[in-house]
């Protein structure tokens, strides 16, 4: 049989990804077969399903519907009984089981902010930035004597590692360096937590409603905020709320704050927070690490305390920051998430709602439960770890076919207005450094990892390779995020090697001209806002794709393999990264990759 269906062409379906709740659209299937078609569409949960017998046409068959309830559905077709469903790139496939395509129907008021789209987002942790003026830390903690040491990574007598290191990396500090990321034309600038903890990483909450003394004051916060608006800049603050400390004013296992936490007394207001196994030393802890608490997300009154009107939420988005990025999203109940929603939309409309999803968040089955992130009532958006592992496999590999096939399955399981609003990563402070990861030299331990570093040759490869991927990065849908220091070639293993402070003294000043150059055109052209994605060629070694809105259009190419290609098409189109114009015609060279736009870009002016 001859049949033709792809739900990312519009002939086939009349919109692609996502569906808006009682949003008409058509479903096409072309083939030149008289026997007939049927649809079968079955909602995520329920055994019963809805066939349609599609109507017939000149050139195959056709289904018009709309969905007047948000959920997940999946859907796939028979033909004279056989079924077809979903295969590489989202082509129809005859199977003898079912393989299902996928149609996410959310809320008809579901709607996402429009200031994220087009940005650019750059990700600080916060010790490790840069340090302004004199740091103290507490008795039980310590300061490094040289910016430019190695994060302590050995365990202490009892196995832990008490990241109780710090470099002093402040309020201030960032404050200093805002020309520096406005020269990088950042949008949105995400911190990991800023909150008082004692670690340093933060991600032990002590206090919810204090600034970590380290860090600053709430003063100078408040004056960090002021500073990025002047410079177009917001910030994104991170929201742990799936635990705390054990070192909190909440749970006080140590007792250093003045309340009586969970730890000390059943009586304590804490106390309904956590949930204890064996009074008071066994107690759930996240991951099962027991200096962070898992906390009872469905309690009332830990609900109310991030929530509600005195909550921490509200408490921080008076600030008038951009909105929160939920730290392991996929732990936190749905219902607590829409009450997070609620919370930060009630506050500011305008503000972002990301998760931390590690896989395809639109179809995530975490803890046994499928989830809702973009049926409307919950997140914006996630991070895009997907494509970050797609990327890396392209340029390591120059084969297009796990991007590709990324990139179709996003396009098709997310909605439009989440998909703008994609976290783009190579990087981040739980991954490996991208040009450590390019380069592909393993090291086995921490001792390896803190010792190990790139040849010249190994490095060479690796920055080809991560200018490679982060032209991907800043053209394709979403937004992209700079991991701080990746930007000047930073090299580091996982944590707490990807930790290193930022190398102000040691800059990779190609790599950050590179960079500087796709920052430029991001935020040059208006075409990365709010556009569609398409594909206008590929085989195993090669990609070029178009963005378009308007008149302004965009065309980029990346050739990892050993063949040349000839692009035609009409008037003229300026090569933005390595210069030049063309007309009618380039030729796709081996082992290349370019950013055609029609429309030039200036950059003269670039810092």
């Amino acid at each position: 049989m001859s049949i033709y269906y792809n739900p990312l062409d519009l002939r086939c379906k009349s919109i692609i990804g996502g569906i808006k709740q009682n949003e008409k659209f058509v479903i096409h299937v072309f083939g030149e077969e008289s026997g007939p078609c049927q649809l079968v569409l079955q909602k995520d949960g329920l055994h019963e399903a809805r066939l349609f017998n599609m109507h017939g046409t000149d050139d195959g068959w056709e289904q018009e519907l709309s969905i007047d309830e948000p959920g997940l559905y999946f859907y796939y077709f028979r033909f004279s009984g056989q079924l077809a469903g979903c295969g590489r790139f989202r082509n129809l496939e005859f199977t003898d089981h079912i393989s299902s395509y996928q149609i996410l129907v959310y809320d008809e008021n579901f709607r996402t902010p429009d200031w994220f789209k087009g940005g650019i987002m750059y990700q600080i942790f916060p010790d490790r930035f840069y340090s302004s003026g004199k740091v103290e830390v507490s008795p039980e903690k310590w300061l490094h004597q040289s910016w430019n040491e190695a994060p302590e990574y050995r365990m202490n007598g009892e196995g832990k590692v008490l990241n109780n290191d710090f470099f002093g990396g402040n309020i201030r500090g960032i404050i200093e360096k805002l020309d520096y990321l406005q020269s990088l034309h950042v949008s949105i600038l995400y911190l990991n937590p800023i909150f008082r903890a004692f670690s340093n990483h933060r991600y032990d909450t002590g206090d919810f409603m204090q600034i970590d003394p380290t860090f600053g004051t709430e003063e100078e916060f408040g004056e960090l905020v002021e500073e990025c608006k002047k410079r177009g800049i917001r910030i994104m603050l991170d929201g742990v709320f799936n635990h705390t400390g054990d070192d909190s004013k909440y749970f006080n296992k140590y007792g250093r704050y003045n309340s009586i936490g969970a730890y000390q007394s059943k009586n304590s207001e804490y106390y309904a927070w956590y949930n204890f196994i064996e009074y008071p030393n066994k107690y759930e802890a996240w991951w099962g690490i027991d200096n962070v608490p898992a906390v009872n997300e469905s309690c009332p009154s830990y609900i109310d305390f991030i929530t509600g009107e005195q909550g921490v939420l509200r408490h921080w988005l008076r600030y008038d920051i951009g909105g929160y990025r939920l730290d392991v999203a996929d732990e936190l109940p749905d219902e607590f998430i829409v009450k997070i929603r609620n919370a930060v939309k009630s506050a500011n409309p305008d503000a972002v709602v990301l998760g931390e999803v590690w896989e395809d968040a639109s179809n995530k089955i975490a803890y046994s439960k499928r989830r809702k992130y973009f049926q409307g009532k919950e997140l914006d958006s996630v991070m895009n770890y997907p494509l970050k592992d797609a990327i890396i496999q392209f340029v390591t590999s120059g084969d297009t076919t796990v991007f590709r096939q990324t990139v179709a399955m996003l396009r098709d399981n997310y909605p439009k207005l989440v998909l703008d609003l994609l976290m783009n990563i190579l990087g981040t402070h739980d991954t490996a450094r991208i040009l450590t990861a390019l380069g592909g030299i393993r090291a086995y331990n921490k001792d390896e990892m803190s010792r190990t570093k790139m040849d010249a040759e190994t490095r060479k490869l690796a920055v080809k390779r991560l200018k490679a991927a982060t032209v991907l990065l800043f053209t394709v849908f979403g937004v992209p995020c700079i991991y701080y220091g990746d930007e000047i070639g930073m090299e580091g293993y996982s944590d707490p090697f990807c930790r290193m402070p930022f190398a102000w003294d040691n800059m990779d000043t190609d790599i950050l001209a590179h960079y500087r150059k796709l920052t430029k055109i991001r935020s040059t052209l208006h075409v990365f806002a709010d556009s569609e994605y398409k594909e206008l060629y590929a085989d195993t070694n090669c990609i070029v794709f178009e963005r378009r809105k308007g008149k302004e259009t965009l065309v980029v190419y990346m050739n990892l393999g050993h063949k040349k290609y000839l692009i035609k098409f009409k008037g003229k189109l300026y090569n933005l990264l390595q210069g030049g114009a063309y007309a009618d015609k380039i030729t796709i060279l081996p082992q290349s990759y370019a950013v055609l736009s029609n429309r030039p870009v200036n950059f003269e002016q670039n810092a």
